[in-house]
């Protein structure tokens, strides 16, 4: 029996070494990286940056109501979604209809007919705010996929159109809708070098292949997991509390010196961490659907009856959008045509969680009432019951932003279905912020829990988080780090 376990032990040797060898630089490139996408973001445009870059609307320069202005487009069907912007200066109309969105000025009735290259130019450059420096602007028109593009959120997008200024800044705009749809800066371009792009892989040559990409992720991150294991038993079935083994004229616990010992050393400390991370890495490419629950599925469906779609731009006749800017103060600078509980309503932002409701019928408020969303939740779910509603006005377990984007205060809702459902929903806007099922559930601590550590008290008492999360990084670092040293000794071995 001793024998048996001696050779197992041997073989588990072996495999831990060699594995240790082919993977051990992308899982130091991990750890590292991880370090610096702690604080450095992927460049990205979010929708609060979208609205800020945009210009108040006048509303003395509104003339057509939404339903005119649709009329123009000869559709046979209603929008999907319907927003009042400024666009080029103008006040317009963006409609999606299925996958196509049109513009339609509100000044005029006149319908944008592709983006051309000179329009492009100017809502580039509004972006960046460069008035009188169009012309230091170097174009690079129908640009093809890129680092900052290759994602695929960027193909019903396409074509692009790059604009870049001597000062680093580069303004990508879409030729189907005409919007800024990314935007980086040489800082936010060396922070993705560093961070997320070997975080995640994202190299382009292999990031426009989206499924080998997706796979060699998974595979990496699943070889980490099984590399780390393999580790631990070994260095636990190794380790001799009673210090069995005799090194320097001294009883050890290890069996090992230098940086083989360091190596064990830490991987004892920190080998569970270290495969938990590879473990929600690997999560975080959907190798299990299963775990992403409600979140596509049942979160979308409640948003979908709460807020309403299509569109009935007719409603919106009996309160123009011209009226429902005058009541408001100046600084609006979109209106969303939408519905909530079946009755339409503007929804009107100035900028990041800044947010006002007009109804049709009614003066404009900071935010819907609890009551009025009780009764939303109640008539969306039937036949189910809503068992818990309540406000939450701190994160908590299943709602939490270290960098408190997600909106508070919140009402958290909980139906008695047999997948015991539960919603997070802004009253500022009435939609879902956050949803979960008994899948979801799961996926929000095997995933983010897991990779982020994202903890309530840890977040509300930073850097607490960051300290931990710096340690333990550094830690699995540290691990990485002796496994490429001896790497080294195994393939350039002393002569």
């Amino acid at each position: 029996m001793l024998l048996i376990f001696s050779v197992l032990k041997r073989k588990l040797i072996f495999v831990h070494r060699w594995l240790g060898v082919i993977f051990c630089l992308p899982f130091s490139c991990w750890f590292l990286s991880g370090i610096v996408l702690m604080y450095c973001d992927y460049p990205s445009v979010s929708e609060a940056d979208r609205i800020n870059h945009e210009s108040p609307l006048d509303p003395s320069r509104v003339h057509l109501s939404p339903g005119q202005a649709y009329a123009r487009l000869a559709k046979d069907r209603s929008p999907n979604s319907a927003r009042l912007v400024t666009f080029d200066g103008r006040p317009a109309y963006r409609f999606r209809t299925g996958r196509t969105e049109s513009v339609v000025y509100a000044d005029d009735g006149e319908e944008q007919d592709g983006i051309s290259r000179e329009l492009a130019r100017r809502v580039a450059t509004a972006w960046v705010a460069r008035p009188n420096g169009v012309a230091s602007a170097e174009v690079i028109e129908k640009a093809e996929q890129d680092q900052w593009t290759v994602s695929g959120a960027f193909t019903p997008l396409r074509p692009l159109m790059k604009f870049s200024w001597p000062n680093g800044e580069q303004v990508y705009v879409s030729q189907i809708t005409g919007e800024v749809v990314q935007y980086t800066t040489r800082s936010s371009r060396l922070g993705a070098y560093f961070g997320a792009i070997p975080h995640w892989l994202y190299f382009t040559p292999l990031r426009t292949h989206a499924h080998a990409w997706s796979q060699l992720v998974i595979w990496l991150s699943g070889m980490a997991v099984v590399a780390g294991l393999i580790g631990i038993v070994v260095g636990i079935w190794t380790y001799s509390p009673s210090r069995r083994y005799a090194r320097a004229g001294k009883r050890s616990v290890i069996p090992y010196s230098g940086t083989k010992r360091w190596h064990m050393l830490l991987g004892l400390i920190f080998g569970v961490v270290a495969c938990s991370w590879a473990f929600s890495g690997m999560l975080s490419m959907d190798p299990l659907p299963r775990l992403q629950g409600t979140l596509d599925d049942n979160g979308a469906q409640m948003e979908h009856a709460l807020r309403g779609s299509p569109i009935d731009l007719e409603a919106f006749d009996q309160k123009p959008p011209q009226e429902a800017l005058g009541e408001l103060a100046p600084g609006v600078k979109e209106l969303e045509l939408t519905a909530f509980n079946g009755q339409p309503i503007y929804l009107a932002a100035t900028s990041e969680n800044e947010t006002r409701i007009v109804p049709i019928n009614g003066p404009p408020a900071r935010e819907f009432s609890l009551d009025q969303i009780v009764n939303a939740l109640r008539k969306v779910s039937q036949p189910i019951a809503v068992t818990n509603v309540r406000v939450v006005t701190k994160y908590e377990a299943y709602y939490l932003d270290r960098r408190h984007r997600l909106p508070l205060p919140a009402v958290f809702a909980k139906l008695n279905d047999e997948r015991s459902s539960m919603y997070y929903i802004d009253p500022k806007t009435g939609q879902v912020i956050e949803s979960y099922d008994s899948n979801s559930r799961w996926n929000r601590w095997l995933y983010h829990g897991l990779h982020s550590v994202d903890l309530p008290w840890l977040y509300e008492n930073r850097p607490a988080w960051d300290i931990l999360v710096l340690f333990l990084m550094f830690g699995g670092a540290a691990v990485s780090v002796t496994a490429i040293m001896l790497a080294f000794r195994v393939l350039l071995p002393s002569r």
